[in-house]
């Protein structure tokens, strides 16, 4: 996730119940609530395409929405829990968490490359391989960054540009522990192709020898 906070707008839920969710799903509405932040929990519901097609997407419960309610302030949540049908594996119920600005949450986080044009392993015909076009981070609800930013300009070809070799925004930190590859530049296809069939004629060579 990166750059604007997604707006994701619902409906206030006037009724409560295993009556009022069986209506919001006959009219095509998934029922949820959203609790968190020190005020009461409010019942909402929220078109069941809509939240299909998000769920389909993937990484629904590790992006931060921008809540509209009409009648409400706009806040941050993250979903929770998504409660789905036993057969149909359908949602039938989502729980959503209001964030303060203190909070610590895992968000995914898009990476921007930058010293394309000075990096002297493209500029002798390397290919850069974007391992991870995005990294999982913990971050703060108030500091979320827009892209983590990596620098490629000393790389040679061969080389990996690491998790250790970024500098990571205020209060942020990786899921993973260990010491990850980010990105790397890779020698040219016709170089690689080169260096096997030069081996393939080495190996043929040694074993012509050997008889």
């Amino acid at each position: 996730m990166a750059g604007q906070i997604p707006d994701l707008e619902v409906q206030a839920r006037t009724g409560t119940g295993k009556g009022a969710a069986r209506q919001a799903r006959r009219d095509g509405l998934v029922p949820g609530i959203v609790f968190g932040g020190d005020v009461d929990p409010l019942p909402i519901q929220l078109d069941f395409n809509k939240l299909l097609t998000m769920l389909r997407k993937g990484r629904f419960k590790a992006t931060l929405f921008n809540l509209k309610v009409e009648g409400h302030d706009d806040v941050r949540v993250i979903c929770r829990d998504v409660q789905r049908h036993v057969v149909k594996d359908l949602p039938t119920h989502v729980d959503f968490m209001r964030l303060k600005r203190t909070t610590k949450i895992n968000l995914f986080i898009n990476v921007e490359v930058t010293g394309e044009e000075e990096c002297p392993g493209l500029k002798k015909g390397g290919t850069l391989n974007l391992v991870r076009p995005e990294v999982e981070l913990v971050v703060t609800a108030a500091d979320i960054p827009e892209s983590l930013v990596i620098d490629i300009s000393a790389l040679e070809i061969g080389d990996n540009l690491t998790i250790s070799d970024v500098k990571l925004p205020a209060g942020a930190k990786p899921v993973i522990d260990r010491d990850f590859v980010i990105a790397q530049v890779s020698a040219p296809s016709g170089l690689v192709a080169a260096d096997d069939e030069e081996e393939g004629e080495e190996a043929a060579a040694a074993e012509g020898g050997e008889e």
